[in-house]
Order: structure tokens, then sequence, then C-alpha cells
């Protein structure tokens, strides 16, 4: 009964396969429905205030309304989406025959299709395979008046509900999973997996809302557009002469002037005038142009009117502006030395600003004046060159000595505002040249601060360089002496060599004397380069070196197989932080004869190692 209850709710794919936003789909719909049809994507909701809301005549017949999207939030069709901010807690759903288990919270929520207009009916998947008609309509029912069920025999159904919102809290129980009773059987227990579902039913009962929707828009819009529209005018009666003796007493009547008037052009034109009513007409027309002297009577009072009131607006506006200059002579005055030095700093920066204001209000109000007085003049001018006499301006005493008194504020203002201008060019001058001041003097000081900083700097690596080029020079000087020393020695010795060979094969010794030949002249070479050596490491220049002999003496003597440079320099930098890599390299360097340096490891880990060697010096000797 369910089944036969819901219709066709469960539809074919390839009977309505049809997306909500392909144009080609939905035109077809509307040529089958007998309606011209209307794009739905990428439409504007309707400004309008008088339209319904979540009206969308994307389905209408021919009212050329913009359409809306149903689906949109807000538009009375689809309730508002909770705040995406707030998290939302699933929690345990106990029921008579049913208990459902929420998902995990960590796992992405289930995916749904995309909804179809007017959906009342969804399908819920993964449902225990004992499930029944029953349970599950006691599971939905919370979810709102269920209209009909039908059940599947492959777990799965079609729920169509009263309403469009009560799809959404189905749509919630997606992910859940249903257990029967307190059975732990696969049969009574399944993950819900509830989604939209397209039906026929809902498709066509959206169609009639929006359609409902389009004639109480078209109704609404034209009780506006009536609404709106300027009234008729009154009906114009036909010519009688009864109709043209009440007129020529309307146009009599100044109240009713204006009426009648309409009224006597619509006749004219309408060429109701002839032979007969020709008088009728010229008397009419004759009482119309005696209200010409009115009007232009009524023209002149307002002149009037509007000359007293600019007198008025001008005398005010003198009144006006002369207070506007003794505020400002006020703040001129306080602004001098006298009162200015007894003022505190918070004190000073209000009355400038009050200052410069009033001066930019009384500046507005004199051009105001002074356009007004142009205006006047201009209009004396253009009267002046009139050819009618009787407009000529009679300009008497009175009249000149306004002039004369105008003239004399507009000097006083004048003079005032050029002496405020002067003020504050003077101040201007004063901040400016006091923030150019310190500004300059910042910049330089900072600037003959990093010199100074980089000359130290340079000239300190000119010192070392210096020194180092020295060290190099005396070192290349002493190579060279021992470099010759040692080639006229090798000479020497190469000639004694010579001499004691040929003495040997003459005399007929044995080769024993000629090895001991060879013994005592490497030995003189050695004794040689051992005294150059002697010669060549000069002495210890202050007790400092001494004392940096000592140490490092004793932290090789310590470390058997040696340490590179960075190990020892940091180590002697604990006890004194001014002391260098380099200075500690070149003092290994100067004494060869306690300190040696080897190569230790192969290619990327090939090191420099510095050893302690005195005492294979003191075995030798």
């Amino acid at each position: 009964a369910a089944a036969d209850g819901l219709g066709s709710i469960a539809i074919d794919t390839t009977q309505l396969n049809m997306s909500v936003t392909d144009p080609t789909a939905w035109a077809t719909a509307m040529n089958n429905l007998g309606m011209v049809p209307v794009g739905l994507a990428g439409q504007q909701l309707l400004t309008d205030s008088i339209c319904v809301p979540g009206f969308d005549p994307s389905l209408s017949m021919m009212t050329g309304i913009t359409p809306i999207n149903p689906m949109i939030p807000g538009m009375g069709l689809v309730p508002p989406p909770p705040p995406t901010d707030v998290p939302v807690v699933k929690e345990i759903i106990h029921c008579k025959s049913c208990t459902l288990f929420p998902p995990n919270p960590n796992l992405p929520p289930p995916s749904t299709r995309e909804r179809p207009p007017g959906c009342k009916t969804v399908f819920v998947g993964g449902l225990p395979e004992n499930a029944t008609e029953e349970i599950i309509q006691e599971v939905f029912e919370q979810c709102g008046d269920i209209t009909a069920i039908r059940k599947s025999k492959k777990n799965f159904c079609h729920i169509r509900f009263a309403e469009e919102f009560m799809v959404d809290k189905a749509i919630y129980l997606s992910g859940y999973r249903m257990r029967l009773g307190s059975s732990t059987d696969k049969k009574d227990s399944g993950r819900l997996h509830v989604d939209f579902a397209q039906a026929r039913d809902d498709f066509y009962e959206w169609e009639c809302k929006q359609r409902m929707l389009a004639r109480e828009e078209r109704h609404r819009r034209k009780m506006e557009e009536d609404r709106l529209r300027p009234p008729s005018p009154p009906a114009i009666m036909h010519y009688s002469e009864h109709e043209a003796a009440l007129l020529a007493e309307k146009l009599k009547d100044d109240s009713k002037f204006s009426e009648a008037i309409t009224v006597l052009l619509t006749w004219i034109e309408r060429g109701e005038v002839n032979r007969r009513s020709a008088n009728q007409f010229y008397s009419m027309v004759q009482s119309a142009n005696s209200h010409v002297r009115r009007l232009m009577n009524e023209k002149a009072a307002h002149e009037q009117e509007m000359e007293q009131a600019k007198e008025s607006f001008k005398n005010a506006l003198t009144g006006i502006l002369t207070q506007f200059e003794q505020i400002v002579a006020v703040f001129n005055a306080s602004t001098r030395q006298k009162a200015w030095d007894h003022f505190s700093k918070a004190q000073r920066k209000n009355i400038d600003i009050w200052r410069k204001h009033s001066e930019e209000l009384r500046n507005a109000h004199s051009e105001q004046l002074m356009g007004i007085r142009r205006e006047e003049e201009m209009e004396m001018s253009d009267d002046d060159s009139g050819d009618n006499p009787s407009k000529k301006l009679r300009v008497d005493d009175s009249a000149l000595a306004a002039q004369a008194y105008a003239l004399k504020e507009e000097n006083d203002s004048l003079r005032w505002q050029l002496d405020a201008y002067r003020n504050e060019v003077e101040l201007l001058k004063q901040e400016k040249g006091q923030l150019f001041r310190t500004e300059e003097s910042l910049t330089k000081d900072q600037q003959l601060q990093f010199l100074q900083q980089t000359m130290q700097g340079m000239q300190q690596q000119l010192l070392s360089i210096q020194e180092e080029l020295n060290n190099k020079k005396s070192e290349l000087e002493q190579a060279k002496e021992e470099q010759t020393h040692t080639q006229a020695m090798l000479k020497v010795l190469q000639e004694q060599l010579k001499s004691a060979k040929e003495l040997a094969e003459i005399n007929g010794h044995d080769e024993s004397q000629a090895n001991e030949i060879n013994v005592l002249t490497v030995a003189l070479v050695n004794q040689d380069r051992e005294k150059n050596s002697e010669k060549r490491s000069p002495g210890l220049k202050s007790e400092k070196e001494a004392l940096l002999i000592g140490i490092i003496s004793t932290f090789l003597h310590v470390h058997p197989f040696g340490a590179n440079i960075e190990y020892l320099w940091s180590y002697m930098q604990q006890l004194d932080s001014r002391i260098s890599a380099n200075e500690i390299e070149m003092l290994l360097m100067r004494l060869p004869r306690m300190f040696k340096q080897e190569f230790t490891g192969v290619g990327a880990t090939l090191e420099k190692r510095w050893k302690f060697c005195a005492f294979e010096g003191i075995k030798t000797i």
C-alpha cells in the first residue's frame, strides 16, 4: 500500500537523468511542458522588494522575470544550513526496536549527489537484511511526516517526506550504524547511507509551485505598476454653449484658471471654433489675456521678495563674517610670543587647530559674499547697458555710502587675511627649519658614526695585512738565503765527494770509507739546515707569546694525535676572547722545531693538524 501511495519515486536513470545545471536538459523539459526554456545556472536573485521570497521563475510561462535558484538557502524552500564554524557532534540514537551508533567524527562526511529541485525523497542504503518497513518508519519519522516508503529486497529503500526541509534531517543520519535490538548478527546490523533521490512527483509539485509563484509575482508586479502609475488627467467635456458659458466664468476666476485654460486649449485643438462660436471663443481668449497683467504683477512681487531676501541674507552674512574676523584676530593675538609662551603644548596645539578652522570658514564666507557682490555688479552693468531708461540705476547718497562702507569692510577683511597668511607662513618656515635641522643633524651624526666605524675597520684590516706582508717578505728573503746557501753547500760537498772518491780509488780504499764520507756530508747538511732554521725563527717578542706557547704546548701534548687550528682556537678563546685563529697559526709556524703540521684523511675528509714535536727534537739531539 505504501508503495502504491508513493507512486514512481525511484525513477530509472534512463527515464530521467537530467542535471539541474544542464541547459539542454532544461530546454527539453520546458519544451515538453509547453513553456519557454529559461536558463537556471548563473542567475542572480531578484532585488525588488515586492518579489516573493524563494521564487524561481526558470520554469514560468513567458513571464520574462529574472530566474533564481530554488536551492539557495534562505529562499523558503530549503532551510539555511548550520554554521560551519560550530562542530556537529553526533550522539547515539535509541529507538524502540533498534539503536543508531554515530560514525567516527574523524572520518570525512559522507558524500551526496546534487540535490534535485523540490526534492522530498531520499534514498536509504545499507539497511540490515532483517529491517522491516515498521522499523524504517520508526527511525525516519523523527525527521518529519512520511508520505510513503518503498522498500526493496536488496537492503535499500526510498522514503518520501511531506516537506523539503525534512530531507535535510534525514541526510543527517547518513553514516550511522543501525543495529536491531541487541543482536550481533550481520543480518541485524548495517551502515546507513542517505542521499537525495529524483522523483517525478517531487519534480511535478515543484513545477506547480513555481507556476503559482510566477502567477503571484505577475499579479504583484501589476498591482505595483498600477499603484506607481501617475493618475490620468480628467476627461475633457465636449463643447456646448452651456459648457462654454461655464468655462468663461471659470476663466475669470484666478483659482480655476489653470484648469479652464486646459479645456479651452483642447477645444481649440479639436476644431470647435467656427463662425457661430467664434465670438464666444474670442471672449474666452480675451479673458485669458487679462491674466497676463496679473501674472506679471505676481512675478514682480516675487522678485521684490527675492531681492529683500537676498539683501537680508547679505546683511546676515556680513555680520557673520565680521564676527569670524574678530575670532581670527583673537587667535592671531594668542599666537604672538607674549601670550604664546605661557600656554602648554596641548593648549598651543588646540589653539592652532581652532585658528586654522576659523580661517577656513572665514575665507569661505568671504568668497561667498564677494560672489554675491560680483553678481550684483554684473546685474547693475546689465541694467546700465539696457536701452530702456526706466531700468537704469539711480544712485543716491545712501547707496554710495553703503558701497563705501562695504568696500571699507572688504579692505579690512583682506588686510586681516594678509596678516593671518603672513603669520602662517612664518610659523611654517620655523617648523620646517627646525624639522630640517633636526633631521639633517641626525643624518649627519649617523653618517659620521658609520664612516668612523668603517675607517676603524679598514685601519685594522690594513695593519693586519701589513703585518702579514712583512712576515711573508721576511720569510721569502730567508728562504732565498737558505736556498742559495744550500746550493753553495751542495756544490762544495759534491766537489769534496768527487775528490774523496778519486782519492779512494787511487789509494784503493774500500766502500766503507765512502759510506762514512756520505754520512758525514748528510750530517753536515742537516746541521746546516738546523742552523738556518734557528736563524730564521726569531725569538719571542713578548711575555704574552711565551704564555701562549706554554698553553698550546700543554694542550697539544695531551692530544698526541694533534688538533686542528679551529679546535685549538676555540680552547684559547675561552682564556682570551680577543685572540684570533690567524694569530695562533702564525705563532705555530714561527716555531717549526716545537710544532709541526700534518695532513690526515683522504679527499673530502682531508684535515690539517698541529702536533707538539719539541721532545722529538731533544731526543734526536
